[in-house]
């Protein structure tokens, strides 16, 4: 599990590699990830945006931009959490994904919570030994 906290917002995110939908002989591997965010602050905050950047192993990169998650945008109150599931494909065995969710307070403030850098591995990745 990786995680980050900003401002009280605490992101958690688990990877989940997935063999029956991956196709390794055709370039094809696809993850799953469970993200949990929750507000351990004092304000209520409500997630209006997400930004992620995912980068595969051979250095190629992908940008996405939206509103909410899975089409939401949630109010956690102090102490509420919010957890989804989603997927990404990447051509290569591994890789890299980090973003950030645009956050807004009740009196309208708004900041970016850091989604932690997460590692994509599949086990057609090649270990080296240093």
């Amino acid at each position: 599990m990786y995680v980050a906290t900003t401002r009280s917002v605490q992101i958690s995110v688990t990877p989940i590699y997935l063999e029956d939908q991956s196709a390794p002989a055709d370039n094809h591997y696809v993850w799953a990830y469970r993200v949990l965010i929750e507000n351990l602050g004092s304000d209520t905050v409500q997630l209006l945006s997400r930004y992620w950047r995912i980068t595969d192993s051979t250095g190629s990169v992908e940008e996405v931009r939206g509103p909410g998650v899975v089409g939401e945008q949630p109010v956690l109150s102090p102490g509420h959490s919010f957890e989804y599931t989603s997927g990404t494909p990447l051509t290569t065995p591994s890789g890299i994904m980090e973003g950030s969710y645009q956050m807004a307070t009740e009196d309208g403030d708004t900041f970016e919570a850091e989604i932690p850098a997460f590692s994509l591995d599949s086990p057609f990745q090649p270990a080296s030994v240093h």
